[in-house]
């Protein structure tokens, strides 16, 4: 049992909703939007707004799940049975440990071809640079003619030109008329464009039309017409579809607005606005042309009373050279005076520096030192004969002499070595017995001891 345990705790064991919650992140990070095509089965959109449905072929399914904010951009009514192309992300729902699509677009059969042109044409036309930021062309701040190319039936022209009217009624508008829909839409468009460049008084386009499904708004992905638009000389604003919806002629043009509308408000300015801002500029001006003029006439009065006859001014002119004169005199007495005292105090730097006065010195310097030798030596022979005479004494008082002076004597044998003991004393031995005025010899006759 012990063994069992072990080998349970030696390993990481999840719960299921841990398990659920692992697989849904690596779904979820690990796999991008993907585009799949499938029949519609078994769709379901209950109050909440979501919708819930399978995708599936002959051999396969998938449950899907498209929440309302995705759904409602959806032009059409999905029915089971449809075929319909999805853009979606792949994740998991954990409660059933289900694996399901995120939806967040959805296209009518047919479609999927479409889209792929759609992509291919895009990749083409940016590897050639159509897209590039540094082709775009800078939109007037204040334009004088304004072309409008759209329907002249639709909801697009009445927002654009409402906008226009409150916003920049100054400018004139040119609305050239063209299919936004359809195989003649394209061709109608480019030659709108054409027109407008020959026309001569547009100074920027806007190409504009409502939103609708991938097959209403073909006509705006057409290459042609993207060439048209970035070969055109008149700055060009894209206004197709609602703000989801992207066309190559969105990509190619100088600006794209999210809406028709919003096009006529990217290229113009507001033009109450703007009166404001004049009507605060021209009160700052006339503000600051009164506090100008103010200044000025506050110089002009100070200059006015600066302002003398010429004999007050010559008079002035010879009092200032009076007192310049008087300057210049006494700076000239005490720049010489002051040379003086420099010369001076040379002259006696040189007497100094003059070889008698530094012979002298030296001479002087030169007693001095002899005399001051003379007592040192003097000092020190004293010291040194102080020291002599109290090693002398030293020296006498353990004198042998001074012994012998105080009535003894010293005895040694025939080699001079001192006797000291009895021992060193033999018969017949020869002794010298050294007195303080003289030495006698003995012989040994005999040794006692004591």
């Amino acid at each position: 049992m012990d063994l069992f345990n072990s080998s349970h705790s030696e390993k990481n064991i999840l719960s299921v909703s841990q398990l659920n919650r692992k697989a849904k992140q690596l779904l979820e990070t690990h796999l991008p939007l993907i585009w799949v095509s499938g029949e519609l089965s078994n769709l379901a959109q209950p109050g909440s707004g979501h919708w819930y449905f399978s995708l599936k072929d002959e051999n396969a399914q998938v449950r899907c799940a498209m929440f309302r904010n995705a759904n409602a951009r959806v032009r059409w009514q999905p029915q089971s049975g449809q075929q319909v192309l999805v853009r979606a992300r792949v994740s998991l729902y954990e409660g059933r440990g289900d694996y399901q699509l995120i939806v967040e677009h959805m296209d009518a059969a047919g479609a999927g071809q479409l889209q792929q042109a759609y992509e291919d044409l895009k990749q083409k036309l940016e590897a050639e640079g159509l897209f590039d930021q540094s082709a775009k062309q800078a939109l007037p701040l204040f334009p004088r003619h304004i072309g409008l190319i759209t329907s002249a039936t639709g909801a697009a022209i009445h927002d654009i030109l409402s906008v226009l009217q409150r916003r920049y009624p100054i400018a004139p508008v040119t609305v050239l008329a063209v299919a936004v829909q359809g195989d003649s839409a394209a061709p109608e468009i480019i030659a709108a464009i054409d027109n407008a460049q020959h026309f001569g008084k547009c100074d920027v386009l806007i190409i504009a039309r409502g939103g609708g499904s991938l097959e209403d708004l073909w006509a705006f992905n057409n290459e042609r017409l993207a060439r048209a638009i970035a070969a055109c000389t008149i700055p060009v604003v894209s206004a197709v579809g609602h703000e989801v919806d992207f066309t190559i002629c969105d990509y190619v043009a100088d600006l794209r607005a999210p809406t028709p509308s919003a096009s006529a408000e990217l290229i113009t300015p507001d033009l109450p606005e703007w009166q404001q801002t004049l009507d605060l500029w021209q009160q700052q001006l006339v503000q600051r042309q009164h506090a100008r003029i103010q200044q000025k006439q506050q110089q002009l009065r100070f200059l006015k009373k600066r302002l003398r006859h010429p004999k007050e001014s010559l008079q002035l002119q010879q009092q200032r050279l009076a007192i310049v004169r008087q300057r210049l005199a006494h700076s000239i007495r005490n720049q010489l005076h002051s040379l003086s005292q420099a010369l001076e105090k040379t002259q006696q730097k040189l007497w100094r520096q003059h070889p008698q006065q530094r012979l002298q010195a030296l001479q002087e310097t030169l007693l001095s030192l002899r005399h001051r030798a003379n007592t040192a030596l003097t000092h020190q022979l004293e010291r040194k004969q102080q020291a002599i005479a109290a090693k002398a004494q030293l020296l006498n008082a353990v004198s042998p002499l001074a012994v012998l002076a105080r009535g003894f004597s010293i005895t040694s044998d025939q080699t001079g070595k001192p006797i000291s003991e009895l021992a060193d004393v033999h018969r017949d031995s020869t002794l010298s017995t050294r007195l303080l005025d003289g030495t006698i010899k003995s012989k040994v006759t005999d040794v006692i001891a004591h």
